[in-house]
């Protein structure tokens, strides 16, 4: 569909275990549409994980179809599912990743560093990122020098920095206390409103209700 930013068709990701296979995801079709907030909801162990790393070409599936962004995944080899995460999806994750002995605009540099992008432009994309977030003020600081929040929002810069089709959150208020939590909930619902699509990964049913679309998923399949 050409409204589409992720197209997942019947995808099936087995692992074996011993002589066991385990199903992780079992014949999951998910259709997003370009600018939706959608969450991906289940217990641990339920399969969401599985489901965010295919979409974010971390890992391939066992049989189906993945499109992100209108290109069709399979068969790309590991330097075009590297192109795909660095141009097409933003990462957040729950323990922030960043790189501990460089500077919040270092770190949101980092992946402008893969796009042959001049040194000029690329500091200036990185600051208009940290601007966006908040965070005009902690550009020179290192993640030790800020708090779990600030080192959150310098994730979401590093992860906006390229202008991605997707923004992939995986549990991204998880290290954060709750009012913290909800102002990096509340930045996910600005970014979405500018037209972003924003995929949330969370085992929270209270934040998962917050996007507009939810997807359950449970034991590899979906629950609706």
């Amino acid at each position: 569909m050409a409204n589409s930013v992720i197209q997942l068709q019947d995808v099936r990701r087995y692992f074996l275990v011993g002589d066991y296979i385990v199903k992780a995801l079992d014949g999951v079709s998910v259709d997003i549409k370009r600018g939706e907030f959608t969450s991906i909801m289940g217990p641990s162990g339920s399969g969401k994980s599985t489901m965010m790393n295919l979409i974010g070409c971390l890992d391939t599936p066992t049989s189906g179809l993945i499109n992100i962004d209108s290109e069709n995944t399979a068969g790309l080899n590991e330097t075009e599912l590297a192109y795909i995460r660095n141009q097409k999806v933003g990462f957040v994750f729950q323990q922030f990743n960043l790189l501990g002995k460089m500077t919040a605009l270092e770190n949101v540099i980092t992946p402008l560093l893969y796009a042959g992008m001049g040194v000029k432009e690329r500091k200036q994309q990185a600051m208009q990122a940290l601007e966006r977030v908040g965070l005009s003020d902690r550009m020179h600081h290192r993640p030790n020098e800020l708090s779990g929040g600030q080192k959150q929002r310098v994730a979401i810069a590093r992860a906006l920095v390229n202008n991605p089709a997707i923004l992939l959150a995986d549990e991204p208020t998880g290290a954060l206390d709750s009012k913290t939590g909800n102002q990096i909930m509340e930045l996910f619902e600005e970014l979405n409103s500018e037209g972003r699509t924003v995929v949330f990964v969370t085992h929270d049913r209270e934040l998962g209700m917050r996007c507009l679309r939810q997807i359950r998923i449970r034991d590899g399949k979906l629950e609706e």
